[in-house]
């Protein structure tokens, strides 16, 4: 009898864990299939949007008499903040906008891409060309040093704040030097070339005094391009002092009596009283929703759906 009872009681606990055991691989299932889902469907979204392509600006033209606004916010550069291709493309419809009386750079950037700077400048040279009734303003806020101040210097007119920083006409080129590490690690550099130069300012062998005279000629060469298009651009204006190209920088209320600015301003003074145009509309090329989505949730909710399909997926 009590053999009996035993073994039923064991029978009752083993049907009772497989039981459980169902009911948990069934949970994981379904969590499985939902996050998968969930995945599927975030994907087809960010496809879809995507194809749609294309970044998007906030302007509608049309209407009344209104200034355009471009913005240069942050650093110049291919894949940095203020692309050329981009910037172009809005300042191409902003002066091709039939009721904007003007356009507006409102600038922010350290500086960048020396190659991203001057095509934005060009650009702007040529589109004044086109379209001589239209004036383009710069209005510098916190900074515009180096190539914001290359882009700057194609404006009519530089508007600044007397704190704003300004300037810092010149060029670099950064690296390090590892080979002091190296010898106390006891690592060797082994580099082998076809071509004498290939291995130019390599950070993990000796200076080459020869890389570095180059390196220093090409420097001077784009420097003395910068030089050219800021005494273009501002002309007669041009109080050229000998640290004026040397780098330095200086508060906007300095960079007046320099004459690499014009006068003390803002987007809403210069809209006002110098286009007469107070309503200003952004021209400025944004992300669309897609590429907003790819790079601000695109990486974590993908990394959360995989995550959940790892934890929940049955083996």
């Amino acid at each position: 009898m009590n053999e009996t009872n035993e073994a039923g009681w064991e029978r009752k606990v083993i049907e009772q864990l497989a039981f459980e055991s169902l009911k948990e691989a069934r949970r994981k299932r379904r969590w499985s299939i939902f996050f998968r889902a969930l995945g599927f469907v975030y994907f087809g979204v960010l496809i879809f949007l995507l194809a749609r392509g294309g970044s998007e600006s906030t302007h509608i033209d049309g209407g009344g008499q209104h200034t355009a606004l471009v913005q240069l916010e942050g650093v110049i550069g291919a894949s940095s903040e203020v692309k050329a291709e981009e910037t172009i493309e809005a300042l191409q419809a902003a002066f091709e906008a039939k009721s904007a009386k003007g356009v507006v750079l409102r600038i922010n950037s350290p500086g960048g891409s020396p190659v991203q700077a001057g095509m934005i400048y060009d650009e702007i040279r040529r589109l004044r060309a086109k379209y001589p009734d239209k004036p383009v303003y710069a209005v510098v806020e916190d900074v515009c040093a180096s190539g914001g101040y290359y882009v700057a210097a194609a404006a009519d007119k530089i508007y600044v704040d007397k704190a704003s920083i300004v300037g810092s006409i010149g060029v670099r080129m950064d690296g390090f030097g590892f080979t002091g590490t190296m010898e106390k690690l006891g690592v060797e550099r082994r580099s082998i070339t076809a071509g004498e130069n290939k291995a130019f300012l390599d950070p993990f062998s000796p200076q080459n005094p020869k890389h570095v005279e180059f390196a220093k000629g090409m420097l001077a060469e784009i420097h003395q391009q910068f030089i050219d298009v800021v005494r273009q651009g501002r002309g007669k204006r041009l109080k050229e002092t000998p640290e004026m190209f040397s780098g330095l920088f200086w508060s906007g209320a300095k960079s007046i009596e320099l004459g690499l600015a014009d006068e003390l301003g803002t987007l809403d003074s210069v809209a006002r009283d110098v286009l007469k145009a107070e309503e200003v509309r952004d021209y400025t090329k944004r992300e669309n929703v897609a590429e907003r989505l790819a790079k601000r949730f695109g990486a974590g909710v993908s990394a959360s759906v995989l995550q959940e399909l790892d934890r929940f997926s049955v083996k």
